[in-house]
């Protein structure tokens, strides 16, 4: 239980990855202008990091002042829900090494454009929750 006494569980390492490994959109929390943002995005998890690719914009723009994001995603079945809260550093990809390297990953914009930055996310720290889901108990 947590501390506001509603039945959840702590996820593994593993089953953390699990997840972001099978998930494929999420939101990118950043400050824009000392401000908080959340940006809707699709990535790749990959080697123990998350993979975006974006064009120059708000986004990019953020993430090369102030490198520190989150990112979260979940998900809901009839009995239960997750969640996947994830804060690290972002790093735009600069070696044209490592950017021949990430073309051949199975990371495409679902936009129609051409997004030809690449940003890895290393993680700092990783939560993972289960939450089992049912009706609100009798008060006593």
């Amino acid at each position: 239980m947590n501390s506001d006494q509603q039945p959840s569980e702590s996820m593994s390492d593993d089953e953390v990855w699990q997840f972001l490994e099978h998930t494929h959109l999420g939101r990118l929390a950043l400050s824009v202008a000392n401000e908080p943002d959340i940006f809707p995005i699709n990535f790749l998890a990959h080697d123990g990091t998350l993979l975006i690719r974006t064009n120059p914009g708000t986004k990019l723009a953020a993430l090369t002042v102030n490198h520190s994001v989150a990112f979260e995603i979940d998900g809901l079945t009839e009995t239960e829900a997750w969640s996947v809260v994830l804060k690290g550093t972002a790093r735009v990809v600069e070696s044209q090494t490592e950017i021949d390297a990430l073309n051949e990953l199975p990371l495409s914009p679902w936009l129609r454009t051409l997004k030809y930055t690449f940003v890895e996310i290393t993680p700092t720290s990783i939560r993972g929750l289960r939450f089992k889901l049912g009706t609100e108990p009798e008060r006593y």
